[in-house]
């Protein structure tokens, strides 16, 4: 009985310093994170102010990308993905610290894939402005066809910009990167066959009239 007694104590005893000697580990894990959590914030902060002294969200609407909630503005998106980025940084030394070597692995292969998300944002709000300008060029450029085909003609480029880009974005993500190339090669055949088969419909007339005008010079 003596000895159970003992052994129970002894455990105990064991735990209570284990806990004792974790505590300084964890308050000093807790400051850690909270000075990344403090930093991410700014960064955050910093990164909105700067979007909205520039006017970027307006310009972003100007050029045709597409508006989200607020929540989710395109700059709220990237501002966010900086935020996590700077807090995943500090989280790294902070599991270093509580001894979760587990958890360091986990989070520096999404630190690692933080940067993708944040180069498919970029993709996509350049390719949605891209599509945004061709849309419009074709629309001034197309002459001769009344308004309703150059509208059709302006929509389709920008349409199939726009899937482009999506096809883009996945593919940065890593998602379904086989499926995606598939599509993307699809994608490409079908934009060439229907051009193919536009313009060549639609220039018989036109050649037509070039060899007509060859036969009359022979004559």
């Amino acid at each position: 009985m003596t000895d159970i007694g003992a052994n129970v104590a002894s455990s105990f005893n064991n735990a209570f310093y284990a806990t004792l000697s974790f505590v300084p580990r964890f308050l000093s894990g807790v400051i850690i994170l909270l000075i990344g959590v403090i930093l991410g914030s700014l960064v955050k902060q910093v990164i909105l102010g700067i979007s909205k002294s520039l006017k970027i969200e307006l310009y972003l609407k100007k050029y045709g990308v597409p508006q989200l909630q607020k929540e989710f503005a395109w700059t709220n998106i990237l501002a966010e993905i900086a935020r996590w980025f700077v807090i995943i940084i500090f989280l790294i030394p902070t599991a270093d610290v509580w001894g979760l070597p587990r958890i360091i692995t986990v989070l520096n292969e999404f630190l690692l894939y933080l940067p993708n998300v944040f180069i498919a944002a970029v993709i996509a709000l350049i390719g949605f402005v891209f599509a945004r300008i061709a849309h419009d060029v074709v629309l001034a450029s197309v002459k001769g066809v009344d308004s309703q085909t150059a509208n059709t003609l302006a929509q389709a480029t920008r349409w199939a910009i726009n899937i482009f880009i999506i096809l883009a974005v996945l593919s940065q993500l890593g998602v379904a990167t086989d499926l995606i190339k598939i599509l993307f090669t699809g994608f490409v055949a079908m934009v060439a066959i229907a051009g193919g088969i536009a313009f060549g419909l639609g220039g018989q007339g036109v050649a037509k009239d070039i060899l007509e005008g060859i036969r009359k010079k022979l004559k």
